[in-house]
């Protein structure tokens, strides 16, 4: 197996740092309140005033299901009017990823399971009967002509809750099918909070061997769990083998229903700050996602929020508010 390379060496040779923010439906799908539209509005322009450019704006699943995220076509529409902002949805069917193509989604994210336990649980199929599914969806986005462009999260990739261990080898043949389907691009998620850095570099090396270098894009997100307290070291063993994309919430909220103790993913603003302290570029103004953070804090008042920076600010050594 290739050794990572230094931090120095990766920063070199892969572009920038991009965080997409998923709390509008990450984080809120693990939160039983509805938050109304118009706030919903808010946090999106918020997260656009902060620098974020790329936002999961909710999910095409039935209104019984998650009647949090009900709104959703109504949310990204609203998003199709903020210049420069790649909006995307999570899609769990066929029907799902007709609304979003309808919607004009940028991206529709596809979740696959690499826990067959986990796929059953979560969407009453197997992982094989998912990619029957996705490719059922890529050939009718084709046939549409639609621009909407379809990434796939591998779920469960480090471990899980029901099942415990997952084989690497069935992560890595599930990308492998992947490939072949012609899906734009790929992410491995902790779901759980399973992972540990050591692991994580191995496996997104592995794959990187199967989807193609880093800077051609296709595997193309981390997606960190901080339930056990190593999130920023998954997301820094991530970058350090060529990772530039990762998913996060503002106020660490949100987690897997499978998941229990799940404390939410990693922070926006802790995974700005991590970079930021390392010199690599982000986009992000602190100051801007501090202030949604608060603003969270009053719209979800009395559901726990996490992270870690917003109890002590930047430290002296990182005096400028833009995080690259």
């Amino acid at each position: 197996m290739a050794t990572p390379p230094s931090p120095a060496t990766a920063a070199d040779r892969f572009p920038a740092v991009t965080i997409r923010e998923v709390g509008l439906r990450d984080g809120l799908q693990a939160i039983t309140r509805t938050v109304p539209t118009e706030v919903k509005r808010q946090w999106l322009q918020d997260a656009v005033d902060a620098g974020l450019r790329e936002v999961e704006v909710g999910s095409f699943v039935p209104a019984r299901l998650l009647p949090q995220l009900a709104d959703t076509a109504e949310l990204l529409a609203f998003a199709k009017t903020l210049p420069g902002l790649t909006a995307s949805v999570l899609v769990p069917n066929l029907r799902g990823a007709q609304a979003a193509m309808e919607a004009q989604a940028d991206w529709m994210l596809l979740p696959l399971s690499a826990s067959h336990a986990h796929s059953l649980a979560n969407l009453r199929r197997t992982p094989d009967e998912v990619l029957r599914e996705i490719e059922a969806i890529r050939a009718a986005r084709d046939a549409a002509g639609s621009a909407c462009r379809l990434e796939v999260g591998l779920s469960t990739a480090f471990g899980c809750t029901i099942q415990g261990r997952v084989d690497p080898a069935e992560v890595l043949r599930l990308m492998r099918a992947l490939v072949d389907l012609g899906v734009e691009r790929i992410g491995l998620a902790d779901t759980v909070g399973y992972a540990n850095p050591a692991q994580v570099a191995a496996l997104f090396t592995l794959a990187f061997e199967i989807a193609g270098k880093p800077e051609e894009g296709r595997l193309a997100c981390g997606h960190f769990h901080d339930t056990r307290g190593l999130g920023l070291a998954n997301v820094y063993a991530a970058w350090s083998v060529g990772v530039r994309r990762f998913d996060a919430c503002v106020g660490g909220i949100g987690g897997c229903p499978h998941a229990p103790g799940a404390s939410g993913n990693v922070a926006t603003e802790d995974v700005a700050y991590l970079f930021a302290s390392m010199g690599q570029p982000t986009g992000l103004d602190f100051e801007r996602l501090m202030a949604l953070r608060g603003h969270l804090a009053t719209w979800l008042e009395g559901e726990p929020l996490h992270g870690s920076i917003w109890r002590a600010g930047l430290p002296k050594t990182l005096t400028h508010p833009r995080c690259g």
